[in-house]
């Protein structure tokens, strides 16, 4: 379940369906991974084919990350209950 969404564009489109504030050849593969968020149970379970999953380390090292788009990841936080803290970061 999605607790809290960091990322302004983001949170439009998942809450209003709004598509401001995001790249429109994303929207596919954001639809995808949030409802796949919004699902899941434990982080584990954003690892499906393609997806990249994994954690992060060092200053992100609270944080999962699964593959939007060449450098771009949807990164989260699991706080037992839910994903929280959902975001779109270029961190490479």
């Amino acid at each position: 379940m999605i607790k809290s969404i960091r990322h302004k564009g983001l949170k439009a489109y998942w809450t209003k369906g709004q598509t401001k504030g995001l790249n429109s050849d994303w929207l596919p593969k954001i639809r995808i991974i949030m409802s796949a968020l919004d699902a899941a149970d434990e982080p584990e379970e954003m690892d499906f084919p393609g997806s990249r999953f994994h954690s992060l380390k060092g200053d992100m090292g609270d944080y999962f990350s699964v593959r939007l788009t060449g450098n771009f990841r949807v990164i989260f936080q699991f706080d037992g209950e839910g994903f929280i803290l959902v975001d779109i970061k270029d961190y490479h």
